[in-house]
């Protein structure tokens, strides 16, 4: 289980200030809706069993974006719509974290080396706005307030990609000790 980080946590600081100055300053967005989310996203994700939330039927890890598609459909594995968007927010969550700060892990994932990979194929960008786009439909037909929050992920995916990008720079900047651990682990 996971102890949720408080909200007074330097780390939630250091994400948020991150977000905001790459957001605002260097993309001309300043939304604080997208940067409060994303800047959360950050550091609900410093934990891997938050990256690796979505379990199947049997409670085993679910690890790849193509088995988080599997899951995420009703017809297949998701047992309601409330579980459709879960998984489908979390594959925009998780294609987002990936593709913004992890992006020679996609590369990696498109090499020869790993052609057997059940994500080789698998295009990161299309799939997060893809499923960040069913959740704001989904959302939005029991009128949820979240909705234009994930339609905005949706359509500005890769403009949030780039945003991460710059947090990237930043944290390779400061040598970060939690981002170093974090990518150790998924790339190596």
């Amino acid at each position: 289980m996971v102890t949720r980080i408080s909200e007074h946590h330097p780390l939630r600081r250091l994400f948020g200030a991150l977000t905001e100055k790459s957001f605002a300053q260097h993309l001309g967005w300043p939304d604080l809706n997208v940067t409060q989310y994303v800047s959360n996203l950050l550091v609900e994700f410093t934990h891997t069993d938050q990256l690796y939330q979505i379990r199947n039927n049997q409670g085993e890890r679910v690890d790849t974006v193509v088995d988080m598609l599997y899951e995420s459909e009703v017809l297949l594995e998701a047992q309601s719509l409330d579980r459709e968007r879960e998984v489908h927010r979390h594959i925009g969550d998780f294609t987002l974290f990936m593709a913004g700060l992890f992006p020679e892990y996609l590369r990696r994932l498109k090499s020869a080396s790993l052609i057997y990979h059940k994500d080789f194929l698998v295009d990161y960008v299309k799939t997060g706005k893809r499923s960040y786009g069913i959740v704001a439909q989904i959302q939005g037909e029991v009128f949820s307030a979240d909705s234009p929050l994930f339609r905005k992920l949706s359509e500005n995916f890769e403009l949030c990609v780039t945003g991460l990008g710059f947090v990237r720079s930043d944290l390779d900047r400061m040598q970060d000790s939690t981002y170093r651990k974090a990518k150790d682990i998924l790339l190596n």
